[in-house]
């Protein structure tokens, strides 16, 4: 499936997370059948400062919990400390974040 522009929707909501574009991502994810876990990560990052980054978190936690099937209860504990820092030390919270997922066997 393309859109209008002959560009398929995951290419403009690539170009939409990649300008950090939060009104289109919004609006293209609606239209996605599924956003990978790895994109939910960046959505998190893009709105850490704004409105909804709770909860944006805490969807992006329980997919992390239900795809990382080998992930720990301290896994999951490791990923909510780094979600809760990522809006005060966003680098130190993706590093985090992502060792976490690598551990787990996840595209964090």
């Amino acid at each position: 499936m393309t859109s209008g522009t002959g560009t398929p929707p995951y290419v403009i909501f690539r170009q939409a997370l990649d300008a950090g574009d939060l009104s289109r991502i919004r609006t293209l994810a609606a239209a996605m059948p599924r956003i990978s876990l790895q994109d939910a990560l960046r959505i998190c990052l893009l709105m850490r400062e704004h409105d909804g980054y709770e909860r944006a978190a805490v969807r992006w936690l329980g997919r992390f919990a239900l795809e990382a099937r080998a992930a720990t209860i301290e896994d999951v504990q490791a990923a909510a400390a780094a979600l809760d820092a990522l809006p005060d030390r966003p680098d130190s919270a993706m590093e985090r974040l992502a060792t976490v997922c690598t551990q787990c066997g996840v595209a964090g």
